[in-house]
């Protein structure tokens, strides 16, 4: 049975989505703006972990911008538990400097404290683009 979406779901899908159109504009003001500043960060595919927005959180983003020419990350499938979880199934295509697209398949499960992310963990198809 579907029931129809909560102000609570919809608040926290468009948290998600805005996290990842800060991260495909490499935009990393607004993509650290997402997260809480003792946040943790999980490459759960490879056993990785980022912890601290300012520190290791930022110098993970600071390499993804600098390892593509573009990410973009779509065709998005949520799953809510309000008030505080979101589990998001996506599509990535990361372009190289040399036009190479490469393309995954991931899962990201968030957890928030008020509108920041205090835990993410990544799940991730390919190589390591975070690492």
């Amino acid at each position: 049975m579907t029931r129809p979406p909560t102000a609570d779901d919809i608040r926290l899908v468009r948290l998600a989505e805005a996290y990842f159109a800060a991260v495909d504009r490499m935009d990393l003001p607004a993509t650290l703006g997402c997260f809480a500043a003792d946040a943790r960060f999980t490459i759960a595919t490879y056993n990785t972990v980022y912890a601290g927005r300012d520190t290791e959180i930022r110098g993970m983003f600071e390499r993804l911008n600098t390892r593509y020419a573009r990410v973009w990350h779509g065709a998005f499938d949520h799953v809510v538990q309000a008030p505080d979880r979101i589990a998001s199934r996506f599509r990535v295509e990361n372009l190289t400097f040399d036009a190479q697209k490469l393309v995954k398949h991931n899962c990201n499960f968030f957890r928030l404290r008020g509108d920041l992310f205090e835990e993410v963990f990544v799940y991730m198809s390919g190589d390591n683009s975070l690492g």
